[in-house]
């Protein structure tokens, strides 16, 4: 009744080693997810309030289309660890903060709007800080070190993105 038996042999169907793969990358996912799912609720709430913090600077920054567009997903990263939900508009959001980074640097104008718009935050901080006009709402250092911390953040979202699109400098 029971047919001749085949003898193993030490070559694996082609698609047996893929399938593996996948099954492992599948376990690290649930891995992942199910650490996330184990966050404590405290730690849950500070990645939420950061991320919506740093979505919404994002949002207010479009204006400069790579640190714009790099806070937003920041922002979406840590909202995807504290709410796995969101975790499906963290890849699109990624490939547009990369093609707006590159974009950022891609000629000396640009580079030179954003470190602009990065000065005149930093120069409003120290103006708000000082309280050097009488009648700015929020006048202190509070609002002035937000505002010099928001240049400080454009600057080096600036130079990552030069980086990134340029290459370290070589020297000849």
């Amino acid at each position: 009744m029971n047919g001749p038996r085949r003898a193993k042999s030490g070559a694996e169907r082609p698609g047996d080693a893929a399938r593996a793969e996948r099954l492992k990358e599948i376990e690290t996912e649930s891995e992942a997810a199910d650490e996330d799912a184990r966050l404590h609720p405290a730690k849950r709430l500070v990645l939420g309030i950061v991320g919506g913090v740093l979505v919404l600077v994002g949002v207010v920054l479009l204006v400069l289309p790579g640190p714009g567009m790099l806070l937003v997903l920041a922002g979406l990263v840590l909202l995807s660890r504290a709410i796995p939900a969101v975790s499906r508009f963290v890849e699109p959001v990624r490939e547009q903060a990369m093609l707006g980074a590159e974009a950022s640097v891609a000629s000396a104008w640009r580079i030179a709007g954003s470190a602009l718009v990065g000065l005149g935050l930093i120069a409003a901080g120290i103006v708000w800080g000082l309280r050097a006009l009488s009648w700015l709402p929020f006048a202190g250092w509070s609002t002035g070190s937000s505002l010099i911390l928001s240049g400080l953040v454009i600057f080096a979202l600036l130079i990552w993105s030069y980086r990134r699109v340029h290459g370290p400098q070589r020297q000849q």
